[in-house]
Parts: structure tokens; C-alpha cells; sequence
């Protein structure tokens, strides 16, 4: 029997392939990557991460989040990964990026595979399918991604500043998804992943006093969620608040939230609060079906951004290390 979901997701990956010029051959990504060479790859990072996320259902925010930091920095290469040497401070150790968590089930899934098949499977392809199979385990969308990314050879602290930070408004967020190729409503789409995981107070707790010349607190918070915010960070700057009410469940409830004047970063609110965006957000909160295409499809996008291929990287033998 023919799965629709899965029928579904190729067609999508192949039209969006075709539309962003990502060519089909020897040397360019592929669904089929490694049918031939390594053909449990897929299974054996599914599986890595279902075990995983069983475990500690919170790690899915973490995987989904370190494919969007290693995407946006030198594209998808896996340069988010790599440790820092006494010679070079890596992207990891970023202020950005030290909250980033499942290093370890990257890890897991590449020892297996390098068991399996040494030399062939990417630590890049293998952070793009751990978040794609994160995102399902997680009651999100099904979709594929073609295989053949390299791991790049760079990962300099310094690179991170291209990192959207908590306290963008909408236009600049716009701006700098706009240099990666992405639309406005791509970008909300994409925002979307706060569905699932938390923020911790150093990232919003300027909303909460002194916040401008005329507001103690933002205007853009409701009063309620304020206190909460407030009763959250009361426990230090490490503090955890869930983006929405169901932190580990990836739905439309963000957008919701965001309607409610609940959004926890400035990033987040501000897309309810531009005219430029608060219609889609309030598209993806009547319609989850539409955020879950929009979203899958974006996420494919981003999966291709500036992918090497061929001597362009390597297939590290240990993903927190270059070759």
C-alpha cells in the first residue's frame, strides 16, 4: 500500500528542488543518497532519535534548533558541531549557542553508522533528518529531505553573530530570513518551531522593567503573562518558560499565543504586533493543517541552504571534529 504522507513529502521535496535550482545527479543532493552505499542510514538515525526522545521528549526543541543554528551559519555543514580547539573558538561556544542541546544523539547515530558504513554518512545529513525526525516524533508534519550534504571545514564563534536574536521586531527579522532566500511568511512559518521547547529569562527578562523611556514594562506583553514571566525569571537567568502551553507537542499553539499577547521573546510578539506578518500569524492560528505545509515546505528550504557537495567538505569520522 502506498503511503500518501510519504508520497506527499517527495512530491513537495521534488518541486521545491526543481524551483530552487537544486539539481538531480552524481553530484547533487538526492533522496536516494544512500540507497546504495549506506542504505540503513535513515532507519538508524530514526531510530536513534525515537530512543531519544522517549527518554527526554524535550530534546526535540534541541534538535530542531541545532539544524536552524548549523543552516544559518556557512549553510547546513555541521559546523555547529564541531569543539573548540586552544587554536580557534568554534560556533558552539557562542553565547547564542550554549544552550543548544542532543549533541549527544548526533553522536549516537554517527558512531552507529560509521559501525555501519565508515567514511559515508555526514554529521550535515545527519542533523537535517535528526530534526526532521524529531519534528514527527513530536506530532509535527512528515516530510523528506534529499541526502548529500558535506561538513564543512570552518566554525569560528564569530560567524554566529548572523544568528537572529531575541529582540529583532519584525522588519529586521524579515531583513535577515530575507538574506537567506526566505519570504515573510516563510520566515513566520519558520518561527513556528518555538512550538516546541523553552527560552530562558536572560533572553526576555528586558521586556519585564525598564523597558523603554515611557514603559516599565512592554506594552505588548499582557499583564497576566507579565507576572508570569516575572514569577519565571524571579529564579535566576537560567530559568526556563515554555513558548506555549504545550511545550513538547509540536502544534499551532505559538500562534495562539501570540494573539494572546503570551509571545515570551520580543521575537516572537512582534509578529503578531506588524501588520507586515499579523495576518499570517493569524492564518496558522485558525489552521494548523496550513502552518504544517507551509512549515515542512520552508523547512525543506533550509535544509538546502548553501549546501556543500562534493570537495567543497568531507564526512567527518567524528562530527565535533574536522578531518
Amino acid at each position: 500500500m502506498i503511503n500518501v504522507d510519504n508520497l506527499f513529502g517527495a512530491v513537495l521535496v521534488v518541486w521545491i528542488m526543481v524551483t530552487s535550482g537544486i539539481r538531480f545527479g552524481a553530484d547533487g543532493l538526492r533522496m536516494d543518497y544512500y540507497i546504495m552505499s549506506c542504505p540503513l542510514a535513515e532507519l538508524i538515525v530514526k531510530n536513534t532519535v525515537n530512543t531519544a526522545l522517549q527518554s527526554d521528549p524535550t530534546l526535540a526543541a534541541g534538535l530542531v534548533r541545532m539544524h536552524f543554528h548549523d543552516c544559518f551559519l556557512e549553510g547546513c555543514d555541521a559546523s555547529v558541531l564541531v569543539d573548540s580547539t586552544k587554536d580557534n573558538t568554534a560556533e558552539k561556544d557562542s553565547p547564542a549557542n550554549l544552550s543548544l542541546r542532543g549533541y549527544e544523539i548526533i553522536d549516537d547515530a554517527k558512531d552507529q553508522l560509521e559501525q555501519q558504513c565508515p567514511g559515508v554518512v555526514s554529521c550535515a545529513d545527519i542533523v537535517a533528518m535528526a530534526a526532521r525526525d524529531a519534528i514527527f516524533f513530536a506530532g509535527g508534519p512528515v516530510y523528506d529531505i534529499p541526502k548529500g550534504r558535506k561538513d564543512g571545514r570552518r566554525s569560528k564563534i564569530e560567524d554566529t553573530r548572523n544568528l537572529p536574536p531575541p529582540f529583532f521586531n519584525s522588519s529586521q527579522l524579515i531583513g535577515m530570513f530575507g538574506q537567506h532566500g526566505f519570504s515573510a511568511q516563510e520566515m513566520v512559518a519558520l518561527s513556528g518551531a518555538h512550538t516546541l521547547g523553552v527560552a530562558r529569562c536572560s533572553s526576555f527578562k528586558s521586556r519585564l522593567s525598564n523597558f523603554d523611556s515611557t514603559h516599565d514594562v512592554d506594552p505588548n506583553i499582557d499583564s497576566n503573562f507579565a507576572k508570569t514571566l516575572s514569577r519565571t525569571c524571579s529564579r535566576g537567568d537560567n530559568a526556563e518558560q515554555p513558548f506555549d502551553t504545550s511545550r513538547n507537542t509540536f502544534d499551532n499553539d505559538y500562534f495562539n499565543a501570540l494573539i494572546r499577547k503570551a509571545g515570551v521573546l520580543t521575537s516572537d510578539q512582534t509578529l503578531y504586533g506588524s501588520t507586515r506578518t499579523r495576518g499570517i500569524v493569524s492564518s496558522y492560528a485558525l489552521n494548523q493543517a496550513m502552518f504544517f505545509f507551509d512549515f515542512q515546505r520552508a523547512m525543506i528550504k533550509m535544509s538546502l541552504l548553501d549546501v556543500k557537495e562534493g570537495s567543497q567538505g568531507e564526512v567527518r569520522q567524528n562530527c565535533r571534529q574536522i578531518n
